[in-house]
């Protein structure tokens, strides 16, 4: 038994060992990348978070049923849900918060492309600045070349999507059923705004998750440049 064990642990230990030769091979060859393959595995890791995480937000209910994006009321609203809910109209009033969530979902389709052109545009400064800055550094980046352009393109496409799901006059029947309520303040909130900018928010707040999940968990790393890469900021 005990031979048996000490066979166990050579075992364990001549693994550890090859893994950690491999490790130490990956970081050898890290020191040795040249200015471009560091901004291509900065750029590769950039659009894979991009297109893994916007392919999420605009799968089904990808807003609604993503507790980290999904889109609640806005403050000057959230009376209007708790009155509903208080009259026995649950219903009317889960129809408009995921109305809210579906328009969202459909305008983000349009992030793709301007994120992936602002990824292309990237500097090695750019790249360097963002591998050796914090865990959030890339999604910064994205988020000050980007999120103008962003609101642009969403801005309509939310508008439109507002018809095009009914959610207009979902909220058109919530807001009148509201202000016919006695005692209280009729209230008009520009809803387009408000859903675009949660939008982006959840958007961005996506795109970070998958940033430390590629900067934390050398598993996402998933071909050699992406490790050599980023074995420089381990």
């Amino acid at each position: 038994m005990k031979r048996f064990f000490f066979l166990l642990l050579l075992i364990s230990i001549s693994n550890s060992c090859a893994e950690l030769q491999q490790v130490s091979r990956e970081i050898a060859n890290s020191r040795n990348l040249s200015e471009q393959q560091i901004a291509d595995g900065l750029q590769q890791a950039l659009s894979k978070g991009v297109d893994k995480q916007v392919s999420k937000l605009t799968g089904e209910n990808g807003f609604y049923n993503n507790p980290l994006v999904k889109i609640g009321l806005p403050e000057e609203l959230s009376k209007i849900e708790s009155t509903l809910r208080s009259l026995g109209l649950n219903n009317l009033a889960d129809e408009g918060i995921k109305a809210l969530n579906t328009t969202a979902q459909e305008a983000v389709e349009e992030a793709t492309p301007i994120f992936l052109s602002a990824i292309q545009e990237m500097s090695f400064e750019d790249s360097k600045a963002i591998l050796l800055g914090e865990n959030t550094a890339a999604t910064a980046y994205l988020r000050e070349k980007t999120q103008s352009e962003l609101y642009t393109k969403f801005e309509p496409i939310i508008k439109n999507n507002f018809q095009k799901a009914g959610a207009d006059q979902i909220w058109e029947t919530l807001i009148e059923k509201y202000n016919q309520v006695p005692f209280t303040q009729n209230v008009n909130p520009d809803l387009t705004d408000y859903v675009t900018t949660q939008a982006l928010r959840g958007v961005y707040k996506m795109i970070e998750l998958e940033e430390i999940e590629i900067r934390t968990n050398i598993n996402e790393r998933s071909t050699l440049l992406l490790k050599q890469v980023f074995a420089l900021q381990d």
